[in-house]
């Protein structure tokens, strides 16, 4: 598991980067048949959802959308027909740094808990489905 980012009092805030290096840790938890299935994913740090995203969305402010995923489900997808676009996990920093510093949460605990979420829409699992697999050892 990911070592919690740790900021000083007044400090640098983590980055796209050091987000997208916990998003990382978190996928390399995963039980290996998943990684497996998901390793065509296409993960996108970035600050804020854009505009069109946060309307779509229905969202009232920009830090209310902290990941989201983008493409078809496995479950969805055919084997027999056209290939169709790859895949997308968006995580958000900003919203995550938000809600990070409003619960005290554990950082790298609550980027894993997002990625999680939005690997579980492209196997297309349930929210208990989501919560197992948050709770085995290892992932």
């Amino acid at each position: 598991m990911a070592t919690l980012l740790k900021t000083e009092r007044h400090g640098t805030p983590p980055t796209l980067a050091d987000i997208e290096a916990l998003a990382e840790a978190a996928f390399q938890s995963l039980p290996e048949g998943l990684k497996l299935f998901a390793r065509e994913v296409v993960l996108h740090v970035d600050d804020f959802p854009d505009d069109e995203t946060l309307a779509e969305m229905e969202c009232e402010s920009p830090f209310d959308l902290m990941g989201l995923y983008r493409g078809v489900s496995l479950q969805d997808k055919s084997h027999f027909g056209q290939a169709s676009d790859v895949d997308h996990i968006y995580l958000y920093r900003r919203p995550l740094l938000d809600y990070w510093c409003e619960t005290g949460e554990d950082l790298s605990w609550l980027v894993r808990h997002v990625m999680i979420h939005e690997i579980g829409h492209h196997f297309g699992f349930s929210d208990d489905d989501m919560e197992r697999l948050e709770e085995q050892p290892g992932a």
